[in-house]
């Protein structure tokens, strides 16, 4: 399946994201055991995407607690945010915080589909402000944080928003998505953005809800299924 994804698109193979996903698909899993999981899944997928993302570079020197000196690393680039889609996004916030050695900042958008034309509707953006042309402020690096990608609009409406505000280089990381939804979010910046899952589902229902999937993931988890 991964074959005919674009080279921008990653689908983990780790035997433990696939065992994960699968407990986390079934409707007998509650909020809590939920959360947990993706969680989990994030991370481990986090790691896959960070380990290509990231470089390492040579940050002076310090000494062990035998009084050896050695040379200090840290991380390239240093200049990165993380970017929840509220609801669900939440739930991966930390894994990907704990993954990275230095505190970052983190800017939310908050972003619903339209129930007839499953368009993007965007309700919250807290990027800083800046004035065209100015990218003193903006970050060399944002990492989209979106447990489902199903039909791709809300990834791709956050990639032309994180786009515009000026950032020059995207890694989305998402749990599961569908193979069309993903096709499109890898083709909506393909020398920009580079997208990591834990999981590809086939297609959507007339819904837009991916089949057979993890139902709508911010109800899960915040128990709100049947609002």
């Amino acid at each position: 399946m991964a074959t005919l994804l674009p080279t921008n698109v990653h689908v983990s193979t780790h035997p433990c994201v696939r065992a994960k996903l699968s407990q986390l698909r079934s409707r007998s899993t509650g909020s809590k055991e939920t959360k947990t999981l993706i969680n989990d899944i994030a991370t481990l997928v986090g790691c896959d995407a960070l380990a290509k993302g990231l470089q390492t570079v040579q940050t002076g020197t310090d000494s062990s607690p035998l009084d050896y000196e050695y040379i200090t690393e840290g991380i390239s680039p240093s200049s990165i945010t993380i970017v929840p889609i509220l609801r669900s996004g939440l739930a991966m916030l930390e894994a990907i915080q704990a993954l990275l050695p230095s505190p970052v900042s983190v800017h939310h958008l908050g972003m619903y589909r339209e129930k007839s034309t499953l368009q993007p509707v965007e309700y919250y953006n807290n990027l800083p402000y800046h004035k065209a042309g100015d990218t003193s402020g903006v970050a060399e690096l944002a990492i989209i944080v979106d447990p489902i990608i199903a039909t791709g609009s809300t990834v791709c409406a956050a990639i032309e928003t994180l786009r515009d505000w000026g950032v020059p280089r995207i890694i989305s990381i998402s749990v599961l998505a569908s193979r069309d939804g993903l096709r499109r979010a890898a083709e909506a910046w393909p020398e920009g953005v580079e997208l990591w899952v834990g999981g590809v589902d086939a297609e959507t229902d007339d819904r837009g809800m991916i089949k057979p999937g993890l139902g709508d993931i911010g109800d899960r988890l915040f128990l709100a299924v049947g609002k």
